[in-house]
């Protein structure tokens, strides 16, 4: 199943969300409770304001859900796991952009 295209805007209303994952609101807002880290931000008036990051949680969580049979802990566990691979990631390319830029400065001096 192809995937949903997110339109460019910076915030979404939790019916766009809606109409952009195909699900009701009822849905979206269960899963807010069943994922921690699925919390969109409130608007001063208390409507959920979800960001593009957040819309495309949204969309993986239907997929693991929906498309390949996940159990609401399953899905949890597997989003977990990737969020914790993600940081080990960025700690790697955070480590290795340092050491550039020491090579870099190390190379500047010799010149």
């Amino acid at each position: 199943m192809p995937k949903p295209q997110i339109p460019d805007k910076l915030f979404f209303k939790i019916g766009e969300v809606c109409e952009i994952v195909g699900v009701e609101a009822y849905v979206l807002r269960f899963w807010e409770t069943e994922f921690p880290f699925l919390a969109p931000q409130k608007s001063k008036s208390g409507h959920r304001v979800y960001k593009r990051k957040d819309v495309e949680l949204v969309l993986k969580v239907k997929e693991l859900l929906y498309d390949r049979g996940f159990t609401i802990a399953g899905a949890r566990r597997q989003l977990s796991k990737a969020r914790a691979l993600g940081g080990q990631r960025d700690a790697v390319l955070r480590r290795m952009r340092k050491e550039l830029i020491d090579i870099l400065t190390l190379l500047r001096r010799k010149t």
